[in-house]
């Protein structure tokens, strides 16, 4: 079922991207993060491109963050968007505070 792969893989103490294939947005997404130095584990990223259940689960990320588009970007439990939104945290130094909030990277 879509809603429990979607919900076993956030955590509070994660940052998850869910993404398809090379789209540019999570390309962007994915190259933002991978500038952090992140703890073992913290940074997860799940491409949904060949998932059986993909529709379903965009239609589930779309409930539970106002939209169906990837990447979908969750620090911790928060959704903070998708590619755009993690570079603008980014180039604003939002996004580091909240990786060392939930203790994903070293402060």
């Amino acid at each position: 079922m879509a809603q429990e792969y979607v919900d076993k893989k956030i955590q509070p103490d994660k940052v998850v991207l869910f993404v398809r294939g090379s789209c540019p947005y999570c390309v962007l997404a994915k190259n933002v993060l991978e500038n952090f130095d992140f703890k073992q584990d913290r940074l997860q990223i799940y491409d949904i491109t060949d998932h059986p259940e993909m529709r379903e689960i965009q239609n589930y990320l779309e409930n539970i963050t106002g939209a169906r588009t990837v990447p979908r970007v969750f620090i911790g439990t928060e959704c903070v968007g998708g590619g755009s939104d993690v570079k603008q945290l980014h180039d604003t130094g939002v996004l580091k505070e909240k990786l060392i909030a939930i203790g994903a990277i070293s402060s």
